[in-house]
């Protein structure tokens, strides 16, 4: 998820704040499927104007989070569990792609922040807050997708690992091992640090078919 500072950093424009963050709400299911977005409680709530707010909203609708209807205002799109099999299906394609590009395009930085992520995973206990492991596993998805290097590949696996959280919100109070799946991430990351993209691509791949069998084993 992004975090404080990283919606306080000089380098994003407002209108990107004022997206990260509804993004995450609508992700998370702070703000609920199907709940209005009134635009003026909005800008008082969240301090950025009404034309960053109104960016915003328009890349929330191509990201299928939320749905404008004339003279009826902005809601929250419902979500389709149906459609897990869609998004499993080209996540399944690309999400290995991404693993294997990451291992092969690891610098300085991308190095200090799978690190950094490798040990917050390791530092998991069982009595973990819920929303905590979520948070931390959309931050390590994100961060594999930026370290491949590739900004389409990156912002289509965004769009997609973002319509799977949704889903994987509605039904996470009865998956019976929620850290156990953000576990496996630590083999993943270890494969991108030490530059093995064969071993990545695989993992990444279990990685996806783990979670779609998981969900399907409760809806």
């Amino acid at each position: 998820m992004s975090t404080a500072t990283d919606l306080a950093s000089p380098e994003l424009s407002l209108a990107e704040q004022a997206y990260r963050t509804l993004r995450d709400r609508l992700i998370m299911l702070d703000i609920a499927p199907g709940e209005p977005l009134n635009e003026g409680q909005l800008v008082a709530e969240l301090g950025f104007g009404r034309t960053p707010l109104r960016e915003a909203m328009k890349r929330l609708e191509t990201d299928h989070l939320v749905i404008s209807y004339p003279r009826r205002g902005t809601f929250a799109t419902r979500v389709d569990i149906t459609e897990l099999a869609a998004v499993s299906e080209v996540r399944q394609l690309l999400e290995p792609l991404a693993a294997r590009k990451a291992a092969e395009n690891v610098d300085p930085e991308t190095r200090e922040a799978l690190t950094q992520a490798r040990g917050s995973i390791g530092a998991l206990g069982h009595d973990a807050a819920l929303r905590d492991v979520m948070a931390l596993d959309l931050e390590v998805h994100r961060l594999v997708y930026r370290t491949a290097g590739n900004h389409h590949l990156e912002e289509s696996l965004v769009r997609l690992d973002n319509l799977a959280t949704r889903i994987w919100c509605v039904v996470v109070d009865r998956l019976p091992d929620v850290t156990g799946h953000i576990r496996e991430h630590l083999g993943l990351l270890e494969a991108i640090l030490d530059g093995e993209a064969e071993r990545a691509e695989q993992i990444a791949a279990e990685h996806v078919r783990h979670f779609n069998a998981a969900v399907r084993s409760v809806i």
